[in-house]
């Protein structure tokens, strides 16, 4: 249903899974394996995998940090786009690299679930894509020192809000690791 004209296909987007964004997350391990298996699922299918890195004052590029995590990556010809805001396709060749593959529909994963996952999801609504977020694939440290409620909270409230979201012509939803369909919308 998305409002993209000629953009039939899917794609798995996975954001900022890097050394330094990830090393205190909530339920690393779990998460990283659950990316990985939709990595390999994807793959498997034909579905494209477009990585999304983040680069910043504590995420110089090309440092330990700044790297994707050992357990997953990229592979050759595999688009990896670069980015310095939250979301994915401020600034960035995200789009491009969308439409060049006709994509109008993404399935999610990655962090951080309260800034740079909230922000994809929520710039890809707004220029037409139907989204899908994987509910267990997304993952935030703890920022409770400063006022934010607890990892495990953050996550869950995206989960709530997400299944809910709607827009003209779009769909928005969540669903488990073992439940997607690179096929099927939500």
């Amino acid at each position: 249903m998305t409002t993209l004209e000629d953009r039939p296909h899917t794609a798995l987007l996975v954001v900022d899974m890097q050394n330094g964004v990830v090393e205190g997350a909530h339920r690393r391990d779990e998460v990283v394996a659950n990316v990985g298996h939709l990595v390999e699922m994807a793959r498997r299918d034909g579905t494209p995998v477009v990585w999304v890195q983040h680069s910043d004052e504590q995420l110089a590029r090309g440092g330990h940090g700044w790297r994707i995590v050992p357990e997953l990556a990229p592979a050759g010809g595999e688009p990896l786009v670069e980015k310095e805001y939250g979301d994915a396709f401020e600034d960035t060749s995200l789009e491009r690299v969308l439409s060049d593959l006709g994509i109008g529909r993404l399935v999610v994963a990655g962090a951080q679930t309260d800034a740079c996952i909230r922000s994809t999801l929520h710039g890809a609504l707004t220029r037409g894509y139907d989204v899908t977020l994987v509910s267990d694939a997304h993952t935030t440290e703890d920022q409770t020192t400063w006022g934010a409620p607890s990892p495990d909270q953050v996550i869950a409230h995206t989960n709530l809000y997400w299944a809910q979201q709607t827009a003209p012509g779009r769909t928005a939803g969540t669903v488990e690791t073992g439940a997607v369909d690179f096929g099927a919308a939500p």
